[in-house]
């Protein structure tokens, strides 16, 4: 399958071309042209909610055809497994291990789904008032609007668009357009080939200055899923408030890994290496800190630092390449900004990274003052700041010292100090003796403070995607007061 020839929004069970202006797809490590497409406009967006909405009670209705539909669409991404990493490669930068990684939290979620497909309906709960059966219905909320960012383009995209098509809803879908592939007509091309219905499923190639809020003021647009950057999330929470409209919101992180004076160190510097550097850092729950007890900083830093210099950069296609491109030149033009800015502070320059065309290699600060802007930035590249703390209940402070909330990660010897710890960080997700990067399928995931709200996971994600309604029955004649 020629997945490159897929350059066309998937409206209402039919592949239709943009009607806008025209958008070039490049490759980011070496700026081939991957395909030229015109976007889809605002009108065709609105065709896309009509479909939804005129379709999904039928679909919602017929348990048998969503559950087949789901069991081929895996079968269709492990058919393709080889030409989606490769897409995933040329068009996102995804080194082959995270593109694998990528397609096999993509399957997991399906196969989960799987097993909540046939949530819908009501549920018997016990009787506390004499005569009176009371069950408890999950309906689907209508048209979800499911938008996505283009650093895990497939995955991030799938763990809404499963969910909400597992429990009956309809889906209208807007990936990053520098990821238009992986991220939109893949997918739309894999639930067309598992027979789902007309109008269920709808991906939309578009632009923000296109198509506006559309998304999120539509009237049959009854639920947002977003990930992405903070300060749009917050602009959707307010319009959706406003409207009151559900949201599940995956904003930005700054997350932390703390290391405490017992841990272990060559074991939290393997997880940091990986957790820091996977995908060249563009990863919202990517470690963005080290925060170090004093007595092991020296040594976690040698070894920390020979380890980055170490790692193979190139071609994303080259399998052994850890390090690809920075998605475009405008992002990785503001990365080198965060750097030059930072050596202007004074701050430690434990190793300095280098240009080599559309690649960043690692830069690495140290003894990071906790409250500075390089401590307190997103970076979403290979930079990494390490700090160091006086005492394991500094280092938890510091953790805590930012305005995110979304992944951490603790080391140490004690796993039920570990634990305790780890409750107590105000973050959404906290790993002991792991790195920040992780998503299962039966846990519940999502951030608090500025990193978003709502959670994806079995069983959470259910209540996110379903309305709960309550329905009695009196059995027995009810008598009255008056």
């Amino acid at each position: 399958m020629n997945f490159e020839q897929l350059t066309k929004s998937y409206i209402n069970g039919a592949w239709v071309s943009g009607q806008g202006s025209s958008y070039t797809l490049t490759n980011p490590y070496n700026d081939d042209v991957l395909a030229t497409f015109p976007i889809a406009t605002k009108a065709q967006l609105e065709e896309a909610y009509e479909a939804g909405n005129a379709s999904y009670k039928a679909w919602a209705a017929n348990t048998a055809l969503r559950e087949e539909v789901l069991k081929k669409t895996i079968q269709y991404f492990m058919d393709h497994e080889e030409e989606i990493i490769k897409v995933l490669a040329v068009e996102a930068g995804s080194t082959y291990i995270k593109a694998k990684v990528e397609l096999d939290l993509t399957l997991a979620c399906l196969k989960e789904a799987l097993t909540y497909v046939d949530s819908l309906g009501g549920r018997e709960v016990p009787m506390t008032m004499p005569g009176k059966v009371n069950k408890v219905y999950r309906k689907p909320l209508g048209v979800i609007s499911s938008i996505s960012p283009f650093n895990f383009p497939l995955f991030l995209s799938m763990r809404t668009i499963v969910p909400a098509l597992a429990l009956g809803n309809a889906v209208v879908h807007k990936g990053d357009i520098q990821t238009a592939l992986s991220g939109g007509t893949i997918m739309a091309k894999a639930f067309e080939e598992a027979g789902i219905p007309a109008g269920v499923f709808n991906v939309i190639l578009t632009e923000i200055p296109e198509i506006g809020d559309t998304m999120i003021e539509h009237p049959h647009s009854k639920f947002i899923s977003f990930t992405g950057s903070t300060p749009v999330g917050r602009h959707i929470g307010r319009l959706a408030g406003g409207l009151l409209k559900p949201v599940a919101l995956e904003l930005g992180g700054n997350a932390p890994l703390v290391v405490l004076k017992d841990a272990n160190v060559d074991a939290a510097i393997n997880a940091s290496i990986f957790g820091k550097f996977l995908h060249q850092g563009q990863i919202c729950m990517m470690i963005n800190r080290i925060v170090l007890h004093q007595d092991i900083y020296d040594e976690f830093v040698a070894k920390f630092v020979e380890r980055a210099k170490q790692l193979p950069i190139g071609d994303p296609l080259d399998p052994s390449t850890i390090i690809g491109p920075i998605i475009n030149t405008r992002q990785l033009e503001k990365v080198q900004g965060f750097i030059a800015e930072a050596k202007t502070t004074g701050v430690e320059v434990l190793l300095d990274s280098r240009r080599e065309g559309n690649i960043l290699t690692p830069a690495i600060f140290g003894n990071v003052f906790p409250d500075s802007r390089l401590a307190q930035t997103e970076y979403f590249s290979p930079i990494v700041s390490i700090i160091k703390a006086a005492s394991d209940e500094e280092a938890i402070e510091i953790a805590n010292n930012t305005e995110f909330g979304l992944s951490s990660a603790i080391f140490t010897a004690d796993l039920e100090k570990g634990e305790q710890l780890a409750a107590d960080l105000e973050f959404g997700m906290t790993h002991v003796n792991d790195q920040t990067v992780n998503a299962i399928e039966n846990t519940p995931f999502g951030g608090v403070k500025g990193s978003g709200m709502g959670r994806f996971g079995n069983p959470w994600v259910i209540d996110e995607f379903t309305e709960t309604k309550w329905v009695s029955i009196q059995i027995e004649e009810r008598k009255f007061p008056f």
